[in-house]
This record gives C-alpha cells, sequence and structure tokens, in this order.
C-alpha cells in the first residue's frame, strides 16, 4: 500500500551500475572535452548529499546516439550521451564528457548546444527537468527554449567559465530567488 510519504530513491543499482558514471570520453571521440562541476543546494541553501542526476546530451555533431547509424560510420556504443551521477556528502557532482553540438528542434530549428539533466531525490515524487546551456554560445539567443526563460532566469541555465581548463560551473538551487529554472514534461 503506498502513501504520500513515499518518495523517489533509495537508488539501487543492481543491474544499472553501467550507467552510473561521471566520464562519457571514450578514446577517439571528436570534440571538444569539458568538465561540468556543480552543487546541488535546497531551499535554505543546504546541500543536497543523496541527490542523482540523469543527464542525456548529444555528441558534437548534434547526433543523439540512437539517431546515428553504423553505415555512416558511426557506432552507437563509442558515444551513449546518457550517465547518472551522484552527489557526495557535499552535494557536489561532476561530469566528464564533450561539449555537444547543436541538435534540430522542432520544425527543423536548431537548438543551441545543450544537455539536458533530470534531478532525482528525497522528497520527489516526479524528477526536475532542465537544461544546462553553453556560455557565450551565438545559438543561445534564438533557442527555442531558452527564448521562453525570463531574461532575469536565463543566468539558471547557462553554465559559467570555471578558473579550471575545459571546465564549466553549474548549481542546482531547488528553491529561493536563485531558483533553477526546471520545464514541465
Amino acid at each position: 500500500m503506498s502513501s504520500a510519504s513515499q518518495t523517489v530513491g533509495p537508488f539501487f543499482s543492481i543491474g544499472l551500475e553501467h550507467l552510473n558514471r561521471n566520464d562519457l570520453v571514450v578514446p577517439g571521440i571528436a570534440g571538444t572535452v569539458v568538465t561540468i562541476r556543480g552543487q546541488i543546494l535546497d531551499g535554505g541553501r543546504q546541500p543536497v548529499p543523496d541527490a542523482q542526476l540523469e543527464i542525456w546530451q548529444a555528441d558534437a555533431e548534434g547526433n543523439y546516439s540512437e539517431n546515428k547509424c553504423e553505415a555512416a560510420g558511426h557506432s552507437p556504443a563509442k558515444f551513449t550521451g546518457f550517465a547518472r551521477i551522484f552527489t557526495d556528502a557535499e552535494g557536489r557532482f561532476a561530469i566528464r564528457t564533450i561539449k555537444p553540438g547543436s541538435v534540430r528542434g522542432i520544425a527543423g530549428a536548431g537548438q543551441a548546444p545543450h544537455i539536458a539533466v533530470f534531478v532525482f531525490m528525497r522528497g520527489l515524487l516526479k524528477p526536475l527537468y532542465t537544461r544546462i546551456y553553453f556560455p557565450g554560445e551565438a545559438a543561445n539567443d534564438s533557442d527555442a527554449v531558452l527564448s521562453l526563460v525570463p531574461a532575469d532566469r536565463k543566468d539558471t541555465l547557462i553554465a559559467s567559465v570555471s578558473e579550471k581548463t575545459d571546465s564549466f560551473e553549474w548549481n542546482v538551487m531547488l528553491q529561493g530567488p536563485h531558483e533553477t529554472v526546471f520545464f514541465e514534461w
């Protein structure tokens, strides 16, 4: 019997260990290798130590793994674009991946390079959906999804350049004045 107090988790890994990883870079992969570091913070700005992020992204050419064709020289096994990352005791996470290319959106319009993110954690019955965009991308100005976000909130979706080479910082604020923009799905 279920009750309203049941929440998502604990996150069982039996049979799913191959999806739990924080490095998507494989030998010979085309594209710019980047690391995205961040932290998940609750409404009181306290770290969330038991959250899980699922990411899904295109490769450097803007192709999702299921759209690739081995006959065209692509191997879906080389770059999956999917990973599960857990936060540590301080709510921190990191992923090493390649910077995605622009993908086609509705009616063939190009979308700015981005990474789709689902946030799972205690207290949520339904995961939160958001995106990570990259700073300085010309396509950010014309991205159909990003254009729906009020100008004063777009910075919650755009990673900032870190002091470390090829590294970005992107934090998830669950509530409060700098709350990350979450999308309905």
